[in-house]
């Protein structure tokens, strides 16, 4: 497999970008270790961490395919793995955003969830799935969403597992902006 991310460093942000549209950027077991060693490697000028997606797909979250070659042991580490994941990213001292270029499905939305900031593309869309997969995120999602947009919002998402469009997103306040190209938006104009 090629490699499941690319980096980039533009002033004082670290642009790291999911590289297999083709799949939907899963956020597999490679694609978690690799964004743990971007992380354990920050270069010292690093103020922004920007997260997004190659080809206009954000990150379909959990590779189901992973998961569903797991015991149940397996499963509970995966699961342990990816919340690690995220409260590192949360409690990462420099400014996380996630610049959602398309779907942000699942585990990805758990992700955009633990950053800082998040801009959405016009085209994006939030997803959590899971109840139509007879399975729940494990990753904080169910913790971080009630509060960022309310209880009644949060459980819509959970309950009907559809897609919800940027501009609702932006309403309910799940993103701060929306921006044709929410890389460039945050490389311009910092908030």
């Amino acid at each position: 497999m090629s490699n499941p991310l690319t980096t980039e460093a533009n002033g004082d942000a670290l642009i790291v970008r999911f590289m297999r549209p083709e799949v939907r950027n899963p956020l597999s077991a490679d694609v978690i270790a690799a964004l743990n060693r971007v992380m354990d490697n920050l270069p010292p000028a690093t103020e922004r961490l920007i997260l997004t997606g190659g080809e206009g797909v954000f990150a379909s979250g959990a590779d189901l395919r992973e998961v569903a070659k797991l015991d149940a042991a397996a499963a509970r580490g995966f699961a342990e793995l990816g919340q690690r994941l995220m409260n590192r990213i949360s409690d990462l001292g420099v400014i996380t955003i996630a610049a959602i270029n398309g779907p942000c499905f699942g585990g990805a939305l758990d992700l955009a969830l633990a950053c800082k900031r998040r801009i959405a593309a016009p085209a994006a869309a939030f997803c959590h799935p899971g109840v139509g997969l007879g399975i729940i995120t494990g990753w904080g999602g169910t913790q971080r969403l009630p509060r960022l947009i309310g209880e009644a919002r949060a459980l819509e998402m959970f309950f009907t597992a559809e897609a919800f469009p940027a501009e609702w997103a932006l309403n309910a306040g799940l993103v701060d902006r929306i921006a044709e190209d929410p890389v460039m938006a945050e490389i311009e104009e910092a908030f």
